[in-house]
């Protein structure tokens, strides 16, 4: 697969909208494609390439990252979602956006920046226990 250019999801997006404008005031397709070129500077085989780029941008417009413009050599199969226009593919990439990470609610503590195997409660004192604490601590079950 040889790539031949490539065309930003930013750029394409303008593109359109001033597609759009200049299908609204009713030019024909060829005043499009020239005015299209003096906006976005563009000629020739480039303005040819974004027209078709335009296409394949409104068919994908969801999740868009940039649409690549590429010339398979013998034996090659051409790309999922590529669109064939004269010689070239026009294959659209997309953003892949990750899951969405389930949490539980009633989980239990600990695992990574959890409280471990700290218990549960307020600290009376930040110095340590109260002598009557210590009294009650020292008290506990008799031991035989």
């Amino acid at each position: 697969m040889k790539s031949v250019t490539e065309f930003a999801s930013f750029v394409l997006t303008k593109g359109l909208t001033a597609k759009t404008a200049l299908v609204a005031e009713g030019k024909t397709p060829e005043e499009i494609e020239q005015s299209l070129g003096e906006s976005f500077k563009l000629e020739s085989e480039k303005l040819k390439h974004f027209v078709a780029a335009l296409d394949v941008a409104a068919q994908n417009a969801q999740n868009l990252r940039r649409v690549l413009v590429v010339g398979l050599n013998e034996g090659e199969s051409a790309p999922a979602k590529a669109v064939k226009v004269e010689e070239h593919y026009y294959v659209p990439e997309f953003i892949l956006t990750a899951a969405p990470i389930k949490t539980d609610a009633g989980g239990k503590k600990g695992g990574r920046g959890g409280k471990g195997g700290k218990k549960d409660g307020p600290k009376s004192s930040p110095w340590g226990l109260s002598p009557e604490e210590k009294a009650l601590k020292n008290k506990g079950p008799a031991k035989k």
